[in-house]
């Protein structure tokens, strides 16, 4: 081909004159793909699909949906969750927690044919789980899990055991923390009991003294006293007097002791519901999502699409193929030049 003509083939307005004259090669070597990608296409192992599409819910806390009494802290036990509590279920989603579970529970390993004497089996499992499973926030604001698997019940359940685990794993990293809290608030609660047993025994000591109702009490003596100097009864003054000693050695100590305990029953009632807020919290249980859609066996495989393989490998050949005739015919001229 002389360089007039090979300008002529590489004019872009005759491409297709230039594809032409290499018609045959080019029929050949995709041919020959499409043939070879059809076969592989049947060699690689069908999947299933299975999807779970759930919600986050926006708290799981007993406490902040059912028991706080402040109203401006109190959370809807049936609200959605935001884009933050989607991000934090998808973090508890990649957890080995959840992973080494659904591994160990349906023995993927084995599953997967990976040999256990294999020195790296367990890295396979793993890169093979996470070929298999992906999570992901979608536009609305939920969270999908999708499973492959070859075998279309097997998809369907570990999808619905791994929502399952979701719940088990962020109620136990709630209830561990909750469980710290519980101790503190308890040990306080129990001090504070404490405590005011002392200040009751101290004030009953006191009213066996004589000291009931401190200022009715000490308006009747004072009154009775009074009556008695005017009338000059020496007996009843002398008796009144002793009492009103004890009310004056005893009763700032009354008083005192009778607000203290006024004011620590009403810390002791707030922190009796802290304390049953966070018993609670960590004991009880609420779910942290709302699912939407089950995962259940597909009917229909979703990989390998086939005619997409083809039709990708052979157009892929042929552009391959176009590519290194127009790099044969740059060496030849190439080589005519030197």
């Amino acid at each position: 081909m002389n360089d007039k003509d090979y300008q002529k083939n590489f004019d872009s307005t005759n491409l297709i004159f230039f594809l032409y004259s290499y018609r045959k090669p080019l029929i050949i070597i995709s041919l020959l793909a499409a043939l070879i990608s059809a076969v592989v296409s049947l060699m690689i192992q069908e999947k299933y699909l299975s999807t779970v599409i759930l919600f986050p819910a926006a708290t799981n806390s007993i406490s902040k949906s059912l028991m706080t009494e402040d109203f401006s802290a109190k959370q809807d036990i049936n609200a959605f969750g935001e884009e933050e509590e989607a991000e934090q279920l998808l973090q508890i989603l990649n957890s080995d927690d959840i992973s080494g579970y659904i591994r160990e529970k349906y023995n993927l390993m084995e599953h997967y044919d990976i040999s256990k004497d294999d020195q790296y089996a367990l890295t396979q499992t793993v890169k093979q789980y996470q070929d298999n499973v992906t999570f992901k926030r979608t536009e609305f604001n939920s969270v999908r899990i999708d499973v492959m698997d070859h075998d279309p019940e097997t998809a369907a359940l570990i999808a619905n055991d791994i929502a399952d685990r979701l719940d088990s794993v962020r109620t136990r990293m709630q209830h561990e923390r909750a469980s710290v809290g519980l101790k503190i608030i308890e040990m306080e609660y129990q001090k504070m009991q404490a405590y005011m047993r002392t200040m009751e025994d101290s004030l009953t000591a006191i009213r066996k003294k004589g000291l009931h109702d401190f200022e009715v009490e000490i308006e009747q003596l004072t009154k009775a006293y009074y009556d008695a100097l005017a009338k000059g009864n020496k007996s009843s003054v002398k008796e009144l007097e002793a009492k009103l000693d004890i009310f004056a050695e005893y009763g700032s100590a009354y008083l005192s002791l009778t607000e203290n305990l006024e004011f620590e029953r009403e810390h002791l009632a707030l922190l009796r519901a802290k304390y049953e807020e966070t018993k609670a919290d960590a004991t009880a249980t609420l779910t942290t999502k709302f699912v939407v859609n089950k995962a259940y066996a597909s009917e229909k495989k979703a990989y390998p699409i086939r005619w997409l393989i083809v039709v990708v490998s052979t157009f892929s050949t042929f552009l391959l193929g176009v590519l290194t005739i127009i790099g044969i015919e740059n060496f030849k001229k190439f080589s005519k030049s030197e």
